[in-house]
């Protein structure tokens, strides 16, 4: 049974969707416009300010598709009326972080800085302030790519276990491994 499938999604002010016969639903609000494709099976419809999604018959696989575009459709509505933001933190002495538009140049302790670019669709904002881990900032009305692009990120120096060291969330939590210990005789 799917729970989350047979909730509506709540439409706040300044926010329209719209269904082709295709499938298709057009997410439109203040933050920009989205939008996903459905199958063909689910049905979606915009009743008053809620979107209610169906499904023909109790299989397994309706019900999974029930649920999955119904949780899309969601971030969709949130996204292009709050918006997404993402909170990178550089853990390790020398790391830097700074961007130059759509460019983040990332010093990470390797021997050459790296140099990312990122999608017109994610803003980007970079902090450093002395005494603290330099923190990179993404903005985007687009779950799905701003999650991919923060874990790219993320994938550029992965956090070791021992001293703590890499790119993380900011209040991630890590889980530290005890070092070796000298035999004491």
């Amino acid at each position: 049974m799917s729970r989350i499938g047979k909730k509506p999604i709540d439409l706040p002010s300044g926010v329209t969707v719209d269904v082709s016969a295709h499938g298709l639903v057009t997410v439109k609000g203040p933050k920009g416009t989205l939008t996903q494709d459905v199958h063909p099976d689910i049905a979606v419809k915009v009743e008053e300010n809620q979107v209610v999604l169906e499904r023909p018959t109790e299989s397994k696989r309706h019900k999974s598709f029930h649920g999955l575009y119904r949780s899309l459709i969601s971030n969709a509505v949130v996204g292009v009326s709050e918006g997404y933001e993402k909170k990178i933190e550089l853990v390790g002495v020398g790391y830097k972080a700074t961007n130059a538009g759509q460019v983040l140049e990332l010093n990470l302790g390797y021997s050459h800085n790296i140099f990312f670019a990122l999608p017109e669709e994610v803003k980007v904002a970079t902090e450093t302030v002395k005494g603290k881990n330099p923190i990179i900032t993404l903005n985007s009305n687009d779950k799905e790519l701003i999650g991919q692009v923060a874990a790219k990120i993320k994938n550029l120096r992965k956090v070791e276990p021992y001293k703590g060291k890499g790119v993380r969330f900011v209040g991630e939590q890590v889980r530290r491994k005890a070092g070796k210990t000298a035999a004491k005789k």
